[in-house]
């Protein structure tokens, strides 16, 4: 029999996580597409401090079909679901969070293109119960970085949707401390089909996707796969240092036809000095970011640094 696993990045996710495993267990029972294969459940724990762990081992000790790593500290919401996937011993995985936002209804559709011979099942969101202000602003978010990006970008894809083992294996071999799983998927990926749902809202508890998170997700994606951002710095660059040139001559011609202009000369220098000097703070901070990303990427930090296993062979 073929194995799927099926993995669960989770923090502080007491009041969901054996309602998924419920639900996940249920589907492959239940499911006549999904009846005839073998499956197990990964959780990868980010350092909860809310029980969730616990629950996790009570969960794995009645039911050795549910695996758990527990990793010693908060790694980001990037890295440990990467790292859990890059663990798994599976001939297909499916990934899907733990607070049912992506319905466990969508793995027997995603079986069965793999078994259409799709490599990657991408889940595209064409419409979320979550706030119309945050979709509409994800919405806006893809539309530019799919414009600026180097590389085909795959709008409304959070990384719900199964991965063939062939395409683990590139992950395996991938040497990124600082992996952007969705812009890995559109680079790398092969023999790929999306399929559309609705995002749900969350089950229970409280998303920990805040802006600053958002923000830290937006900034990976462009610093990983466009080079708007520099292009944009040296082309703005160019185009106001026309502009206060041609302000300084316009000033010169105005002032000899206007004496009393000369008075008060200062008023065009500063307001060139301070639009200059803005323009200059946002861009250093933005050229920043990309040299925090080649950071991140040239220490070689392990993606997560692990506690413990559970159910693990």
């Amino acid at each position: 029999m073929k194995k799927i696993t099926v993995m669960i990045p989770c923090y502080n996710e007491i009041e969901n996580v054996e309602a998924i495993t419920d639900a996940v267990i249920n589907i492959f029972e239940t499911d006549e597409t999904l009846k005839k294969y073998e499956f197990d459940i990964q959780f990868i724990d980010n350092c909860s401090v809310d029980g969730t762990r616990e629950k996790l081992e009570e969960i794995c000790a009645r039911e050795k079909r549910v695996k758990a790593i527990f990793n010693v500290k908060n790694f980001g919401q990037f890295n440990s679901p990467f790292y859990g996937m890059t663990q798994a011993k599976c001939d297909a995985l499916v990934l899907l969070c733990c607070d049912f936002q992506d319905p466990v209804e969508m793995i027997p559709v995603f079986v069965k293109e793999w078994e259409n011979g799709h490599k990657i099942v991408c889940a595209i969101k064409n419409h979320s119960k979550e706030s119309k202000l945050v979709y509409a602003l994800r919405t806006i978010y893809y539309k530019l970085i799919k414009k600026f990006s180097t590389v085909e970008q795959i709008e409304h894809f959070t990384g719900f949707g199964l991965y063939d083992n062939e395409f683990l294996d590139i992950l395996r071999r991938l040497d990124d401390p600082t992996p952007f799983l969705r812009g890995i998927v559109a680079e790398y990926g092969f023999k790929r089909k999306d399929v559309t749902y609705t995002q749900e809202k969350r089950r229970a508890g409280k998303t920990h996707n805040n802006w600053v998170s958002l923000l830290d997700a937006a900034m990976l994606s462009v610093t990983s796969y466009t080079r708007a951002g520099v292009r944009l710095a040296v082309c703005l660059g160019f185009a106001l240092s026309v502009f206060n040139i041609l302000l300084a001559l316009t000033y010169i011609i105005v002032a000899a036809f206007v004496p009393v202009l000369w008075n008060i000369w200062v008023i065009p220098i500063l307001i060139a000095i301070f639009l200059v000097g803005s323009v200059l703070m946002f861009f250093v901070g933005f050229v920043g970011e990309y040299v925090v990303s080649v950071s991140k990427r040239v220490t070689h930090r392990p993606l997560v640094v692990e506690e413990k296993r559970i159910n693990w062979e």
